[in-house]
């Protein structure tokens, strides 16, 4: 299904606007940002300018994969755009550096917000600047252009599934702990609404968490206190949002002594998890195919900045609490135990099998299958 709302246009700057860019570029300073020549060659219509805006940087699944690639494929597309990139997990910074790129003169905003609720002004203030914003991967609130993400609720329920099955007999009535993401984060209750939809009725549900700001060293501590709670012998599986959480969970489990580790669902396939997989710590990861999701959101960012429609990109719509209708690419995500890596992980190329086995597990991965 097509949009079914008006975008805004990619054209029109006013003069005020450009007199203010030029003012404040040679002193205005983003964290982690990048910047091209900034359309200096009058065709800036046609090559609008694009701020990126991530949660994470460096060791992160966005700094590793999602900037790299919405680089790329800008390249590819708009090989003459100009990209400024900010990256911070701090929602208080993202909002500096968002409402920094309206000031210095963006066309253009993707934007992967940290907490979507305290971002909405900035994205307000963005839509009275005629600056379109196409949100990634979190459903950001305000008056947005598009948004790219991979289908939250299937993602809950291959994380309930996988779980189930890892469980074996304790599927039954078995005891679970739940170590959901940030309340923050609307993904996160779409994620749990998934999960939830495959577990109710199932299992019991001992515990259950909302991670504030989906950090480890908050899971860590949930997880000590579930153990307290429920005794972690009586602990028959845990559902976690991601793979951060998923190795706090392990962490508190193995400080508390508990063996064998009961079944641990995650998410984003992180090396470390997927090297987790292969040593049995934890069960299940959710694979996101990063290339598609980046993919369609610079397309998305380079129509709209340009003023064109994205009803030929769009596959579908969805609300948020300002916007109905918003033009949106839900994708699939795939589950990976260990039995699925090779044909997953390694054939899309994410993971060489050296990055996934190195000397310390070539005992677990030749038992695997992977060498």
């Amino acid at each position: 299904m097509g949009p079914r709302v008006s975008l805004p246009a990619g054209k029109g700057r006013s003069l005020v606007r450009a007199f203010m860019a030029f003012t404040v570029a040679a002193v205005l300073t983003l964290s982690g940002a990048c910047a091209g020549d900034g359309g200096s060659d009058g065709d800036g219509e046609d090559n609008p300018t694009v701020g990126l805006l991530l949660p994470g940087g460096g060791a992160s699944r966005f700094g590793q994969f999602d900037r790299p690639l919405i680089e790329g494929k800008l390249k590819e597309l708009c090989p003459h755009c100009p990209v400024t990139v900010a990256a911070t997990p701090d929602p208080a910074v993202q909002r500096q550096q968002l409402e920094s790129m309206i000031t210095r003169g963006v066309d253009v905003l993707i934007v992967a917000a940290v907490d979507p609720e305290l971002l909405r002004p900035s994205v307000e203030a963005a839509h009275r600047a005629d600056i379109p914003v196409v949100a990634y991967d979190r459903l950001a609130q305000g008056p947005i252009s598009g948004y790219v993400t991979f289908d939250g609720a299937q993602v809950g329920r291959l994380q309930g599934e996988g779980l189930l099955k890892g469980m074996g007999a304790k599927a039954d009535g078995g005891q679970i702990v739940m170590m959901n993401g940030a309340t923050t984060d609307p993904n996160a209750a779409w994620f749990k609404r998934g999960s939830l939809s495959v577990l109710r009725g199932k299992v019991k549900i001992g515990k259950s968490y909302d991670v504030v700001g989906w950090r480890p060293e908050n899971a860590f501590v949930d997880m000590r206190s579930a153990i307290a709670a429920l005794g972690g012998d009586d602990i028959d599986g845990v559902l976690a949002a991601n793979d951060s959480l998923a190795g706090a969970v392990i962490s508190a489990l193995r400080a508390a002594q508990v063996r064998p580790l009961p079944p641990i669902t995650g998410q984003d396939a992180d090396l470390v998890a997927v090297r987790r997989i292969v040593r049995g710590e934890q069960y299940m990861t959710v694979y996101k195919p990063f290339k598609p999701a980046a993919d369609a959101a610079v397309e998305m960012a380079v129509a709209v900045g340009r003023g064109e429609s994205v009803g030929s990109i769009a596959t579908g719509t969805v609300s948020n609490t300002t916007t109905k209708d918003i033009p949106a690419v839900l994708l699939p995500a795939v589950s990976v135990t260990v039995g699925t890596i090779k044909e997953t992980l390694v054939k899309d190329g994410m993971y060489t099998i050296a990055q996934i086995c190195p000397p310390s597990l070539r005992a677990a991965c030749a038992e695997a299958g992977l060498i």
